[in-house]
């Protein structure tokens, strides 16, 4: 066995060899691409002639240089770079720091305390692009937010009417009206017919007149109003934010219809379809974050710390904690915190379980964690079988125990 540690950096690669023993082989500076990681193969070929006597470190799990390690069929760890900073303490207390050194370190990690961090999971192609597309629709989601919010804050800064009549910035009537009247002077002359074309244009079809009235008559109430200039150069970065906002809903509707596809044509969607509260959207987050690799969780708790669901205990001497898990990945756990919540209405053993914690005194929050926790490890189950949700067999047996 070999093993080496990979410190990476945006440009460059430093690895460190080591045999079993600790005893340096080879140690080096590459380059990031396809000339760097050849010579790697070159290097790890002088002392190993099985690609699984190799046992990689780095602190990592994506990237065209991780996919050709696996590719290679090395045995690739992505050590968290929180544990490799406590493992750098724990042989350095000098605070000394290199790249050199930390590939050496990843190395000698690999060698000494592999059997405390998992491999690198062996995820399929299909469900790697479900993650990619679910995260850059969640990212222009995220986008879209930040505009909004900016939106308000500078409709409440001269516009108080606006805010009146929209409760939703993002949504197609107002970005029509604040697009044809972006100053409250532009707003009080618009006449019923030109509101009732822009809210036509932009794709509303039922109740156009009542709609158009009521806009109508809450842009021309008395309010505060901004001096002329001021209230111009307003309008100006409204119709900039009304401009980046439509083109934002175009994106993320298109993506999400690519979205769709890719995860309906999953072997599993149909299971994750199956459990109440998880749609196309939720339930493409979901699979992505979590993966397709069968061996990858290997008990319900696995997979429940991974969601970052599961209870923390916290115990010395006469001490004790149960906390909540805030070193969590964070698209995951937001969409299981949605799909429990989604999952109240459309299933009676859902709303019970959250019903008896929410009566033995939890808050709402601490209730939907602990549904949420009941929910990854239904589905855990689910997916071991290869069996869909079903409502009785989910909830008959202990309904209030393991959340």
């Amino acid at each position: 066995m070999i093993f080496v540690g990979d410190d990476w950096a945006e440009q460059h690669h430093d690895v460190h060899l080591m045999d079993d023993t600790g005893r340096r082989l080879s140690s080096r500076r590459l380059p990031e691409g396809l000339a760097g990681i050849r010579t790697l193969h070159e290097l790890i070929a002088e002392h190993a002639a099985d690609p699984a006597q190799v046992v990689i470190g780095i602190e990592t799990d994506r990237g065209l240089w991780v996919q050709a390690l696996t590719a290679s069929h090395y045995q690739v760890y992505a050590i968290n770079p929180l544990a490799v900073a406590r493992y750098r303490d724990r042989h350095h207390v000098s605070g000394a720091k290199s790249d050199p050194g930390d590939a050496k370190l990843l190395a000698d990690l690999v060698r000494t305390d592999r059997h405390n961090h998992r491999p690198i999971a062996g995820d399929s192609p299909d469900v790697e692009a479900i993650k990619v597309l679910a995260r850059g629709h969640q990212n222009l989601i995220w986008a879209r937010t930040r505009q909004t919010n900016a939106l308000r804050s500078a409709l409440r800064e001269y516009y108080p009417a606006a805010l009146e009549v929209f409760d939703d910035l993002h949504d197609r009537d107002t970005l029509a009206v604040l697009g044809r009247a972006p100053t409250p002077a532009e707003a009080a002359h618009l006449t019923l017919p030109a509101i009732r074309s822009a809210l036509k244009k932009a794709g509303r079809q039922r109740n156009l007149d009542t709609r158009a009235h009521d806009i109508q008559n809450g842009l021309r109430a008395e309010h505060l109003t901004a001096p002329a200039p001021v209230a111009a150069a307003f309008a100006a970065t409204t119709r900039a934010a009304v401009g980046l906002i439509v083109e934002l809903n175009r994106q993320i509707t298109e993506l999400e219809a690519e979205l769709a596809t890719h995860f309906e044509a999953h072997p599993d969607a149909d299971i994750y379809r199956s459990l109440p509260g998880l749609g196309v959207v939720l339930g493409a987050r979901v699979l992505g974050e979590f993966g397709d690799d069968p061996d990858r969780y290997t008990t319900t708790k696995s997979r429940r710390n991974y969601a970052g669901t599961s209870p923390l205990t916290i115990a010395s001497g006469k001490k004790r904690a149960v906390l909540a898990r805030h070193v969590r990945n964070r698209r995951l756990y937001d969409a299981i915190d949605q799909w429990a919540f989604c999952a109240l209405s459309s299933s009676p053993g859902a709303r019970d379980f959250y019903d008896h914690h929410r009566d033995a005194g939890d808050l709402h929050h601490q209730a939907l964690r602990a549904l949420g926790n009941r929910l990854v490890g239904i589905l855990h189950g689910c997916l071991g079988h290869h069996t869909q949700y079903d409502e009785h067999i989910a909830w008959d047996h202990g309904i209030f125990q393991g959340g």
